[in-house]
């Protein structure tokens, strides 16, 4: 016997976080890549979620992160992403980065 789905309950909330960073102790590619790394495997493991690069590290001392989660609830997302602002703030502290700007996005599919 086949279940069927109605509309809702096949929508899968998408919320995805963008964050610019600035860093201003680096003085080279490699400094800016230990606080890039240093920050996508903190996210990656405390929070399971997917985070990527948005920029092409022209500018050393400036970076743009994506942080991209999903989950069957909007709520759920919404307080993830507030957790991960959160703690991206900490950690940009620990490393000696600040954020310039941060946003978060929610696409209901």
């Amino acid at each position: 016997m086949e279940r069927t789905q109605s509309a809702d309950e096949d929508a899968m909330p998408i919320a995805k976080l963008t964050v610019e960073l600035s860093i201003p102790h680096s003085q080279s590619i490699k400094d800016r890549r230990q606080v890039v790394r240093s920050l996508k495997d903190k996210l990656r493991h405390g929070f399971n979620v997917s985070v990527a690069e948005l920029d092409d590290a022209n500018l050393w001392n400036r970076a743009t992160l994506g942080v991209v989660a999903i989950s069957g609830s909007t709520d759920y997302l919404t307080g993830q992403m507030r957790e991960v602002d959160d703690a991206l703030h900490r950690l940009c502290n620990g490393l000696g980065a600040e954020i310039l700007d941060s946003w978060v996005e929610l696409l209901e599919e």
